[in-house]
């Protein structure tokens, strides 16, 4: 019996969470974003990534290399939609819904940072679709 419910304590801290974090200033930041990659406006959008990412990038030109290159479906959405905001070991993560300009749909996890200057963002996963195999 305790071994079960050690086991059910442990899940529940493994579990992504959901967070009462400020979920409207969030999803202000991702969606100012991607307006900014849909107006070619990259300096704009560089500003919304977290200085992490700045610095890995160096340049807005270079960063918006990439996610034309990486990310066609950020840089040119069809609809956007939010999911669940979660935290999950420690990090904060926001679920976006995007339909690109064929009609396909993209699952993004948006890992978002508290900085000084508010919201940023850190790095954005692509989620495999569910029921596709690796």
């Amino acid at each position: 019996m305790r071994t079960a419910l050690a086991a059910l304590i442990l899940a529940l801290f493994l579990l992504p969470q959901p967070v009462a974090a400020d979920e409207n200033a969030i999803q202000g930041v991702i969606s100012s974003q991607i307006e900014a990659f849909r107006a070619d406006d990259f300096d704009a959008a560089f500003g919304f990534a977290s200085p992490t990412i700045r610095g890995m990038f160096g340049t807005p030109e270079r960063f918006g290399r990439m996610v034309r290159e990486g990310y066609p479906m950020v840089h040119r959405p069809e609809t956007l939609r939010f999911g669940a905001l979660r935290e999950q070991r420690g990090r904060l993560w926001q679920r976006v819904i995007v339909t690109d300009a064929d009609g396909r749909m993209h699952l993004l996890d948006y890992n978002m940072l508290e900085t000084d200057s508010g919201w940023r963002i850190n790095g954005v996963v692509l989620v495999p679709a569910p029921g596709v195999g690796a």
